[in-house]
């Protein structure tokens, strides 16, 4: 079931004491980033040493997989590019196969801060959440894109509330946390193209716990995004249809065997 929760972030140092013995990951999916995946990965090593971090190069043509290896990431390069589902659900595999507790998401432009990461890692590490998605929504401030975008979103928020039951605030939001249950699931299976929306409905048909959490997100910190203003339309009449096939598609099981490095 999705829920909003609407409180204060937990310290910083509460939440690294709560995951310190958890094997860790970060997923960073990256296309062309390599003016913002540096910083990406530094941030991350910023919040937890401890975390692993694996970037998923989705066929970029620039330097993002080198920048990533230098900085000591594991690196996943894909040989041509799948689209940010493809992309995900590989990080997703990775974790899975190599054994990680916990997983978060996040995007290689630089538009999630890694200081706001306690808010959505407190609920999956205190066993409240199996996702936990930081929406950039609730607290009504910090980056919200364009108003083109910003109106698919709130058309996708209300669609999904009604289809799920729940009130969901940011349904494309690919800042999240996931414990081992989520990272099965999403390792099995992981819808491709604009797939944030979709994934919600199928975290929910698979009775995993939502929850989204405030977070305030930056303008990205390089680069360009592949969504104008005539692919948002584009985007939403797509969306909205993948909304109505994952109804009735049945997903693929969550895989269940252990792998432990």
């Amino acid at each position: 079931m999705a829920e909003l929760v609407e409180v204060p972030a937990p310290p910083h140092d509460a939440v690294l004491g709560q995951i310190a013995e958890l094997r860790r990951i970060a997923i960073v999916p990256a296309l062309n980033e390599e003016e913002t995946v540096g910083r990406v990965i530094d941030e991350l090593r910023a919040f937890d040493p401890g975390f692993d971090i694996v970037v998923v190069d989705d066929g970029s043509t620039d330097r993002t997989a080198g920048i990533a290896a230098d900085r000591g990431a594991h690196v996943l390069r894909l040989p041509f590019n799948l689209g940010i589902g493809g992309a995900v659900q590989t990080g997703y595999r990775f974790a899975f196969e190599h054994g990680y507790d916990i997983a978060v998401q996040v995007d290689g432009d630089g538009q999630h801060d890694p200081t706001q990461l306690p808010a959505i890692l407190a609920p999956v590490v205190a066993g409240q959440a199996d996702l936990c998605v930081g929406s950039r929504f609730a607290s009504g401030s910090g980056y919200q894109s364009s108003f083109t975008r910003r109106l698919g979103i709130r058309l996708f928020a209300l669609v999904v509330s009604a289809v799920v039951r729940q009130k969901v605030t940011d349904t494309t939001s690919g800042f999240r946390a996931v414990n081992r249950k989520g990272i099965a699931l999403f390792a099995a299976d992981y819808p491709h193209d604009y797939p944030e929306v979709e994934a919600t409905i199928m975290c929910v048909k698979h009775k995993l716990r939502l929850l989204e959490v405030p977070v305030e997100m930056r303008e990205r910190g390089g680069g360009a995004s592949s969504i104008t203003a005539l692919r948002s339309i584009y985007y939403m009449t797509k969306v909205l249809l993948a909304i109505f096939v994952g109804l009735f598609r049945r997903y693929a099981v969550p895989l269940e065997k252990e792998h432990r490095r």
